[in-house]
């Protein structure tokens, strides 16, 4: 499946995001959001193919809220709402040129949204990809 090879690849760099910490320079800083976007857009693209694959017909809108919604339908995610709060944040990536909401993003993928996409791919491994 590709989309979940992508999204496998980009945690893969998401976990450099740890090799790093504060005070960022503005380069760092950049990278890392951009590791989270990347990371985050790969991770609702597979659970889309992983969905779509497994015959769910609301997979195929494309819209990653609808997405998040149906994988937690579904139970392959377990909570909605830090989903919901992550996809804010894939949002918010467009402002990270504010140092406050760029340092939030980072804080949080680092707090709380890398062990989200951990535990997705191993649900995706253990339970959803044959």
């Amino acid at each position: 499946m590709k989309k979940y090879e992508n999204f496998v690849m980009a945690l893969n760099n998401l976990k450099d995001i740890f090799a790093y910490e504060e005070p960022y320079s503005n380069v760092v800083l950049t990278g890392l959001v951009g590791l989270y976007e990347i990371c985050f857009e790969q991770s609702w693209k597979a659970m889309k193919e992983v969905l779509e694959t497994q015959g769910y017909s609301d997979a195929k809108t494309g819209s990653p809220r609808q997405i998040l919604r149906t994988a937690y339908q579904a139970k392959m995610i377990d909570d909605e709402e830090l989903w919901l709060d992550a996809l804010v944040a894939r949002n918010n990536v467009s402002h990270a040129y504010n140092q406050a909401i760029a340092l939030n993003i980072v804080r949080e993928t680092k707090g709380k949204y890398y062990a989200l996409f951990v535990k997705l791919q191993q649900e995706l491994e253990q339970n959803w990809i044959a």
